[in-house]
């Protein structure tokens, strides 16, 4: 089962930030725009991911919510059809939430380096470190934390829940005022 060790925080200048992951990985990063459709489930994350003019997959994934590195397991099914797909599950299960985003992908090592400009939250990156066979996540939070300084990433900008759970927080906030 593919796994890795991610850590989110929000980025204070977005300019800075990409300037310093072009330097790191040596490219221009790729644009890949996102729609992401969240699915009511027991347990765990449920996601439908549309990459306009590149791919849809179907993500389940678990992880805990804590601040810093942390280990998450996921699996991946290929969508052929996501607009009739999303129509079903949203049916069976209910839509949790719509979260759209720009992400700019740099590869360094084993670690996918994703700047994302998330619709109604902001600036934000995020590192997943691809775990190896028999890698330890001592080792991938080693890797994950080192990158982290190299960004210029401050622990007092990380963040511990998922994007959508921040967009669902800020959308209740604003239907109670």
């Amino acid at each position: 089962m593919p796994s890795n060790v991610e850590i989110k925080a929000s980025i204070v200048s977005l300019s800075d930030f990409k300037k310093k992951a072009k330097e790191l990985s040596r490219t221009e990063g790729e644009e890949l725009i996102q729609e992401d459709v969240f699915f009511n489930v027991p347990n765990g994350r449920l996601k439908l991911r549309t990459i306009k003019d590149v791919k849809s997959e179907l993500i389940f994934y678990d992880r805990p919510d804590q601040e810093g590195p942390k280990h998450s397991e996921f699996y991946t099914t290929p969508i052929d059809h996501p607009s009739s797909f999303k129509e079903t599950l949203g049916r069976a299960v209910g839509v949790k939430g719509i979260l759209r985003k720009v992400r700019t992908l740099y590869m360094v090592g084993q670690t996918r380096v994703h700047v994302d400009q998330v619709e109604g939250l902001g600036d934000f990156m995020e590192l997943e470190v691809q775990m190896q066979d028999g890698q330890s996540i001592e080792e991938g939070q080693k890797i994950a934390d080192d990158l982290m300084g190299k960004l210029g990433v401050s622990k007092k900008d990380l963040i511990s829940v998922a994007y959508m759970d921040l967009l669902l927080k800020k959308q209740s906030k604003a239907s109670q005022e």
